[in-house]
């Protein structure tokens, strides 16, 4: 058992200074301080923010990229780096690749993630349609596969895709929706938008007369420019959700990107529910790396932008702060419709994240075991 207490907390909205018990691996009780004499180990958490440990929407745990050739693959991500970050629900998807890597080797490590503590989740398919699958059906994968939540990142308006029609794609959201009911867990397609002239069309088409709700297709990388960040403010108008990529690089703001929190404010400004706006950090994920304007090599995103970019919000932008963080916890936790992560309360499992406003990510509990102490990794 222990007791957490002093800190500000966020559950993701503001809860100023509470108290909260965990035990048996759960959030017990969120009380005022002081009122609890319980025997547990005291967590002196003051100057500490506390918040639900981060819901990273789409990660590359195997490594990405490879499109230039097998020298541009990256590396896979192992657990510390995870939780250094913040992160304690990481979801991974394979990419373009998926055949020098396969699903079967992205479950595997997904599975290591979560027998060393983090609340990890997949995504089935890939850039292909149709989907591969791990037993040959993306319903059942979902609905028997544990680690399973949904397809993904299939990609749209982008060369590298395989040019899906709207009718495909409807029947993939259909498949991916029908094993989210049957599990209970999960049934969302994670689209990924590249960087062509028809941006959301397709999602429109494909919604458009069927029974299915905007919801189900979740486009990310929307902060790829202005115009593609207006149509996702028009998507989440609709009832859909959209994310926002964290991680970039200075060259691809010169080539148009939006920064995390530039894009955030873009979409408020337009009326996009605050509630459906997310942000993940593509980690693993490949980008280009430029001297005097020439592509000497590739870098990989880091799941650590999403904390990064917290502190930098708490010290500079206090406003957008809660909103940021729903965006990278309870928001895509709804998105991709996961019961167990995303929010601080009570009967909820303890996913725990303890950030030093000066420094960023001191303590992450997860399933009511700290694998992060002060910075210490404890696994």
């Amino acid at each position: 058992m222990y007791l957490i207490s002093g800190a500000e907390c966020f559950d993701p909205s503001p809860r100023g200074q509470v108290d909260v018990l965990v035990a048996g691996g759960q959030v017990i009780a969120i009380v005022e301080p002081g009122t609890l004499n319980v025997d547990a180990e005291q967590i002196d958490a003051r100057g500490k923010i506390l918040v639900p440990g981060l819901v990273d929407a789409l990660t590359h745990p195997c490594g990405g990229g490879g499109e230039g050739g097998f020298g541009n693959r990256t590396a896979e991500i192992d657990v510390e780096t995870f939780v250094r970050a913040g992160v304690s629900a990481p979801v991974g998807a394979l990419g373009t690749d998926s055949i020098g890597r396969s699903l079967d080797v992205l479950y595997g490590n997904v599975m290591g993630m979560r027998t060393q503590g983090l609340n990890a989740f997949m995504l089935s398919g890939a850039y292909r349609v149709p989907a591969p699958s791990l037993t040959g059906d993306i319903a059942r994968d979902i609905y028997l596969v544990a680690p399973v939540v949904g397809v993904g990142e299939v990609a749209i308006a982008d060369h590298r895709g395989t040019q899906p029609t709207a009718q495909e794609l409807r029947r993939l959201a259909a498949e991916t929706q029908l094993g989210g009911i049957l599990g209970g867990e999960g049934g969302t397609v994670l689209v990924h938008v590249g960087a062509g002239d028809s941006r959301l069309a397709l999602l429109r088409e494909a919604i458009e007369g069927s029974d299915l709700a905007p919801s189900v297709l979740y486009p990310t990388h929307v902060n790829r420019s202005t115009a593609l960040l207006d149509e996702a403010a028009d998507w989440a108008l609709r009832g859909g959700f959209v994310d926002i990529t964290v991680s970039t690089t200075k060259e691809l703001i010169a080539a148009g990107d939006i920064t995390a929190e530039q894009a955030l404010r873009r979409l408020l400004e337009a009326g996009a529910p605050a509630e459906k706006i997310t942000m993940s950090s593509d980690a693993g994920g490949s980008l280009p790396v430029y001297v005097d304007g020439e592509l000497v090599g590739l870098t990989a995103a880091s799941p650590g932008s999403l904390s990064d970019l917290l502190r930098a919000l708490f010290a500079d932008h206090a406003d957008l702060f809660p909103l940021a963080l729903a965006a990278m916890t309870r928001n895509p936790a709804s998105a991709l419709r996961l019961n167990a992560a995303g929010e601080i309360r009570e009967g909820t499992r303890a996913d725990l994240l303890l950030l030093d406003p000066a420094h960023g990510v001191d303590s992450l509990m997860c399933g009511g075991n700290w694998l992060l102490r002060h910075g210490e990794y404890l696994n």
